[in-house]
């Protein structure tokens, strides 16, 4: 077999695994819609759906008004995540390396909670005031991680150990705000650490959606340049990419991407860390196929932890945040042992 079938067969292959995932990823996304309280098959689901926001059904009241912002803002806030973990993983080289581990979404979640708690607000608008928030923490964070691991040549133990000092850090400062805050405030600032659809609105979706969508794009054009990166980063600076400037540009978009996430619906941990993983398993590391089988990946993940929290909790929905972090913390203690097994020093 010549050089050229491998290759032909190669993306024959990947392309079929994607066209599968997204087939999966639309067979979740209809479930979701159908599993809830009330008791809906799916195809009235379905056909509620097609009917429209305008019809008077309840069945179309239930899905347009509540279980279809939830399972958009599901399916945005995964890919947005595991989009931002991919990249995060690229260019520093550490297969450990997410926004979860390296505390930038925990900045996310405090810059949230300090919103919450002063009723901070941006051109009138309370939501836009906490995800400028949590904007700022997790760019302010992944500025401190990116300078700490230029200094030690982006070192995997390095990054990591800043992720659990940044991690720890801005845990003890959110912990903080809970105590000073009245009953009510602390209530919410505490519901915020869970991760809950149900605080989706159209407006988060719409949000979500938009900067999932420019922050893919954006990274889309670096793919090839990313792509180098991972086989190392003085083949990458030979082949003319300009390795600093990469890194500070794929820093900024994830710290956009876990803001426009944590920003809406509380901590989600662990999806950026998961389904990239999973991806590369099947996909390998070509950013033409990885990063779009990294964002169809981080969207199942999210919706089947939806239907999932839907399931185990009977007439309330459970926080999604508390299924990735039960499916997140055996696989990273799993990555632990495996990069430990490698050589991982």
């Amino acid at each position: 077999m010549s050089c050229h079938q491998a290759y032909r067969d190669t993306v024959k292959h990947r392309t079929a695994i994607l066209f599968s995932t997204a087939i999966i990823l639309g067979i979740l996304f209809v479930a979701d819609l159908a599993v809830g309280a009330s008791d809906m098959t799916i195809m009235r689901a379905v056909g509620a759906l097609f009917a429209g926001p305008a019809a008077d059904s309840i069945d179309a009241v239930i899905i347009w008004s509540i279980r279809l912002p939830m399972t958009l803002t599901a399916l945005f806030v995964g890919t947005s995540l595991a989009l931002a973990g991919l990249e995060i993983q690229n260019i520093t080289a550490n297969a450990l390396a997410s926004p979860s581990t390296l505390g930038i979404s925990s900045a996310a979640s405090f810059g949230a909670a300090l919103s919450i708690t002063f009723g901070i607000s941006l051109f009138g608008q309370v939501w836009l005031g906490t995800a400028a928030c949590a904007f700022c923490f997790a760019l302010v964070v992944s500025a401190a991680v990116y300078w700490i691991g230029s200094r030690e040549a982006m070192h995997p133990a390095t990054l990591i150990l800043a992720g659990i000092v940044m991690n720890f850090f801005f845990m003890a400062l959110q912990q903080f705000l809970q105590y000073r805050a009245s009953p009510e405030v602390a209530q919410v600032i505490s519901g915020w650490t869970f991760g809950n659809l149900e605080r989706s609105t159209w407006t988060s979706t719409a949000t979500a959606g938009a900067v999932t969508l420019a922050a893919a794009l954006f990274l889309v054009r670096r793919s090839w340049a990313l792509t180098a990166l991972t086989v190392g980063e003085e083949r990458a600076r030979s082949l003319g990419v300009p390795v600093a400037r990469l890194r500070v540009e794929v820093f900024a978009a994830s710290a956009l991407l876990v803001a426009a996430a944590v920003g809406f619906i509380g901590t989600i941990g662990f999806v950026g860390l998961v389904a990239p993983h999973c991806a590369k398993l099947v996909l390998g590391e070509d950013q033409r196929f990885l990063l779009p089988g990294s964002i169809l990946a981080g969207g199942a993940l999210m919706l089947a932890s939806s239907i999932a929290a839907k399931l185990l909790s009977t007439g309330a929905m459970l926080p999604v945040g508390i299924i990735t972090s039960l499916v997140g913390v055996p696989f990273l203690l799993f990555l632990l042992l495996k990069t430990r097994r490698e050589g991982f020093q």
